[in-house]
């Protein structure tokens, strides 16, 4: 079977990503959108949204997407992750417009898919609690109010639409919550190129989107939100290998390219087994898309981009640990992503 983003349209897609980031999304660029009020570049997303049309992917056509689907949005995740672009494809364009679509709300959809598939509007998804667990940290009482404070909320303080998964007397269900209902508040966290915000409500009124119960679907929407980071890993830890391959081609030690001692040599080979295996384990996720898929890919390609960062730190020397090298800012993406959707996911994954 082929690999669903190595197919001819995949590839050019690809092709078409890269050439953009290569040109708008150099280090320079990456710190100086990681530092703006944003936290991202805003014009660069647009050019991304109205000449390649990236977040419309996974939406269907009759909601003013491309009718693609996650493997295509995967391939773009990809490339961001290569250049640590920072960028709400992950928490808008994917978790919250597969949370609309698994709502089966089509009033809702038709309403805010166009938007968030346009790029124009920024939608973001609170559920996980302090602890980072799956299980929502919000509650709706019998009259549709939400209490609780929700964290790790992706773009969650600059948000156009909010969404919200709270636990229900049927189980759980998915809310539209107005945003003057709320308390916004941006965290500091290790990645700064991941914008996280903590969502407070305090019987904040909201209005329920799904027809019968979400938790099914947010199992579902776990799933797809796990294999997309998964995508981000692989295009980031290939990349690190890259520079690091680079550099030791460059760095002489003893009259020669530290690339051409056997130790390093053995310690790189490793890290594009490392590399190489992450490919094969989201693959796998992309087309059997069972729990066991999933979570395995959570695993290897968590793994396999935290492996290629340490070494990128190690081999690279001091240097690497300073601010003006972008080593740190790959290791810190490494271990920012490997926690991103929870710790109990493999654990909850295997049990679902």
């Amino acid at each position: 079977m082929t690999d669903p983003m190595e197919t001819e349209e995949a590839r050019a897609l690809r092709d078409a990503v890269r050439a953009l980031l290569a040109r708008r999304s150099a280090p320079e660029a990456v710190r100086a959108a990681m530092a703006s009020p944003l936290g991202y570049d805003d014009k660069l997303w647009s050019t991304l949204c109205e000449q390649i049309g990236v977040a419309a992917l996974a939406v269907p056509e009759h909601y003013g997407g491309a009718g693609a689907g996650l493997a295509e949005a995967c391939v773009v995740l990809a490339e961001l992750g290569r250049t640590l672009t920072p960028a709400p494809m992950l928490g808008s364009a994917v978790l919250c417009g597969e949370a609309l679509l698994l709502g089966g709300n089509d009033e809702a959809c038709e309403r805010l898919l166009p938007g968030i598939a346009a790029g124009t509007t920024l939608a973001a998804l609170a559920w996980s609690g302090e602890d980072g667990r799956w299980t929502p940290a919000l509650r709706a009482s019998g009259r549709g109010e939400l209490d609780g404070r929700a964290c790790y909320v992706l773009d969650g303080d600059i948000a156009d639409v909010l969404l919200a998964v709270a636990r229900t007397d049927d189980g759980t269900g998915l809310f539209e919550v107005p945003l003057d209902g709320v308390r916004r508040s941006r965290v500091t966290s290790l990645d700064p190129g991941r914008r996280l915000a903590v969502v407070e409500c305090a019987s904040t009124p909201a209005r329920r989107l799904d027809a019968g119960g979400f938790t099914g679907q947010l199992r579902q929407l776990r799933d797809t939100a796990t294999v997309a980071v998964a995508a981000e890993q692989v295009g980031a830890a290939a990349r690190a290998l890259e520079l690091t391959v680079e550099y030791t081609k460059q760095r002489r030690q003893f009259g020669r390219p530290i690339g051409s001692f056997q130790a390093l040599k053995h310690r790189m080979a490793d890290v594009h087994v490392h590399v190489e295996a992450a490919r094969s384990a989201l693959y796998a996720a992309l087309v059997d898309g069972d729990a066991e898929a999933v979570a395995t890919a959570k695993v290897v390609c968590g793994e396999a981009f935290s492996h290629a960062a340490a070494e990128m730190i190690q081999l690279h020397g001091g240097i690497a640990i300073t601010w003006e090298h972008d080593a740190h800012l790959y290791f810190k993406r490494a271990h920012g992503t490997a926690l991103l959707f929870g710790i109990d996911f493999v654990t909850n994954n295997r049990d679902s």
